[in-house]
C-alpha cells in the first residue's frame, strides 16, 4: 500500500538548469536537487530515432502554441540529499543533451559518472551529435533561443518522490502496467521487492542491480519456458503458459506464514545464509550453499532474487556446450548435432529441445554436486543420453510437433517412450536409482514408427558433427530395425 508518496510538477529548465523541482502539491519549491542515476539503473538505450522523435514532438507542441507540454513522469527515490532516478532516466538524459545542444549553460546532471558499458559509451555521444546537427541545420539562432526557452519553461514533468525504495519500484511497475502489459517476471520482481521493505536500502539496490544486470529477455524465458513448466510437470500437471493469473506459484512463503512446512523452508534458508556468511567455511566443509530445488517452495523477498539468479546461471551453463564451466554439459557430441541450425528452427524443434533442456536442468539441480567426482560426470553423461532419447522420441515419431502433442507425451498418453521423466527424476533418491529406472522405461523405437527423415544418418560435416540426430539413436541402440529379432 502506497503511504508516503510526494507528488510534484517541474519545468525542465528548473530541474536540469536550476536543480529545482518547481512545485509540490502544497505549492512549495524544492531546491538544491541532487539528481542521481543510481548504479542499479539500466544503461542509456535511447537510439537516434527516439531522440529525434522527442525533438520533433517538442517542436510540434511549440508550433501549436501549447502553453504546457507534459513530457512524462519522473519517479525519484529520495535518499538523504540525493534524488535517485527510478524511472525516467532515458528521457531526462535526452533532455539534458538537447538543452546542451541548444546552448544551455553547464548542466550539473551530465557531469556525474555513468556506468562504463557499451550503451552509455555509444548512445550518449551519438545522440548529442545528432541533436547538435539537427538544431544547427534546421533552426537559426533566434529559433534556437525560442526553442530553448520553450523547453525550459513550457515542458513539464510530473514528479513522484518517495523515501521508500521498494515503494518507488512498486509505483514504477504499476505505471508501466498502465502503458503496456508487463511480463510475469516483472510482476514477480515488484511483488518480492515489497516483501523486502524492511531491508537496508543499500542491500535492496544491490539486489535490484543484480536483477537488472541479467538479460531481461532470457530472464523472461527462464520463468515462462523453464521454471514454470518444470514446476507443473514435476507435479504431473500440463503446463501451458505463465501469466499474471498463475504467477502465485512463484510468490512463495511470506514472513507472515508460520505453518510447520513454511517454517521448515524458512529454516533451510536461514541456515544456508548463516553458512554462506561464515568467515570459516573450512570448519563446516560447506561453501556457497544453495537452498533451492525446482520442485520446492520459494521463500519470498531476497531469496526469490537469489533463486532467479541461481537458475539463470545453471541454465546458461547447461546450454553452453563449448566451454567447460563448473560441472555441466561440456563438448557433448549429441548437443553439437542438436545445435545445428536446422534443429533450432521451427516450433517442433524448439519444443523438443525445451523438453531436453528442462530435464537436464532438473537433473543438475537435484544430483550434480558443485565439485563433481569423475563418477558424477559419467552419470550426467549417461543421463543426457537417456533424456535425449526420451525427448527426441517425440520428434522422431511425429511429422509435426505442437504443444498439445508435447503435453500428452509428458503425461504418458501418447507414442513410444511417452512418460513423465520429470516425476521420475524428483521421485529418485540418487543418480544410480534414476538411471536404473530410465534403463527400464526408455525403449528402442522400431524404424517403422519413425516419421523423421532417415537419410544421411551417419553423415558428418568437416568438424565431425553428425548431421542427423537419429545417428545417436542408432549408436546407442535405441533404434530397432524391424528385421532384428
Amino acid at each position: 500500500m502506497v503511504t508516503c508518496l510526494k507528488l510534484a510538477i517541474t519545468k525542465i529548465g528548473d530541474l536540469l538548469l536550476r536543480d529545482t523541482i518547481t512545485q509540490d502539491k502544497t505549492g512549495n519549491t524544492i531546491n538544491d536537487i541532487d539528481l542521481v542515476i543510481p548504479d542499479y539503473q539500466r544503461p542509456y538505450k535511447w537510439t537516434a530515432k527516439n531522440t529525434i522523435q522527442l525533438l520533433d514532438d517538442i517542436v510540434e507542441a511549440k508550433n501549436e502554441n501549447k502553453e504546457t507540454y507534459r513530457v512524462g513522469t519522473l519517479i525519484l527515490h529520495q535518499e538523504g540529499e540525493a534524488y535517485n532516478i527510478v524511472d525516467g532516466q532515458q528521457r531526462t538524459i535526452t533532455f539534458s543533451l538537447l538543452l546542451k545542444a541548444l546552448g544551455a549553460d553547464t548542466i550539473k546532471f551530465l557531469e556525474q559518472p555513468l556506468a562504463n558499458n557499451p550503451f552509455n559509451i555509444r548512445n550518449i555521444p551519438n545522440n548529442y551529435r545528432i541533436l547538435e546537427r539537427r538544431v544547427n541545420n534546421i533552426i537559426d539562432d533566434k529559433d534556437k533561443r525560442e526553442l530553448l526557452d520553450y523547453i525550459e519553461n513550457n515542458c513539464e514533468l510530473i514528479v513522484v518522490i518517495t523515501e521508500d525504495l521498494s515503494e518507488a519500484f512498486q509505483f514504477f511497475d504499476s505505471q508501466n502496467a498502465r502503458g503496456k502489459k508487463l511480463y510475469p517476471h516483472d510482476l514477480l520482481k515488484a511483488y518480492h521487492l515489497r516483501e523486502m521493505n524492511d531491508m537496508d536500502v543499500t542491500e535492496t539496490e544491490k539486489v535490484v542491480k543484480g536483477w537488472e544486470d541479467l538479460d531481461q529477455k532470457e530472464l523472461s524465458a527462464l520463468f515462462s519456458d523453464y521454471l514454470y513448466r518444470v514446476k507443473e510437470w514435476t507435479k504431473g500437471n500440463k503446463a501451458w503458459e505463465l501469466t499474471e493469473h498463475n504467477i502465485h506459484k512463484f510468490k512463495g512463503i511470506t514472513r507472515q506464514d508460520n505453518f510447520p512446512y513454511a517454517m521448515f523452508y524458512k529454516g533451510a534458508f536461514a541456515y544456508a545464509d548463516s553458512v554462506n556468511r561464515s568467515t570459516m567455511p573450512f570448519v563446516s566443509g560447506i561453501r556457497n550453499l544453495k537452498p533451492f530445488q525446482l520442485d520446492t517452495p520459494i521463500v519470498a523477498g531476497k531469496p526469490f532474487f537469489d533463486y532467479a539468479k541461481h537458475y539463470y546461471e545453471i541454465l546458461k551453463d547447461i546450454q553452453n556446450n563449448d566451454k567447460y564451466e563448473g560441472y555441466y554439459i561440456n563438448d557433448n557430441d549429441i548437443i553439437k548435432t542438436l545445435n545445428l541450425r536446422k534443429y533450432k528452427n521451427g516450433v517442433g524443434n524448439r519444443i523438443t529441445r525445451l523438453l531436453l533442456d528442462t530435464a537436464i536442468l532438473l537433473y543438475v539441480d537435484r544430483f550434480c554436486p558443485e565439485r563433481p567426482a569423475k563418477a558424477d560426470l559419467e552419470m550426467l553423461d549417461q543421463f543426457v543420453v537417456f533424456a535425449f532419447v526420451w525427448a527426441y522420441s517425440l520428434r522422431a515419431q511425429y511429422y509435426n510437433v505442437g504443444w498439445q502433442a508435447a503435453q500428452n507425451f509428458i503425461m504418458g498418453n501418447d507414442v513410444m517412450n511417452s512418460f513423465n521423466i520429470y516425476k521420475i527424476i524428483t521421485e529418485s533418491d540418487s543418480p544410480i536409482s534414476l538411471l536404473s529406472l530410465l534403463s527400464d522405461r526408455v525403449n528402442p523405437i522400431p524404424v517403422s514408427s519413425i516419421a523423421a527423415k532417415m537419410d544421411n544418418v551417419d553423415e558428418q560435416d568437416e568438424f565431425g558433427v553428425y548431421q542427423n540426430y537419429l545417428h545417436y539413436f542408432k549408436v546407442n541402440k535405441f533404434m530397432e530395425d524391424a528385421n532384428e529379432n
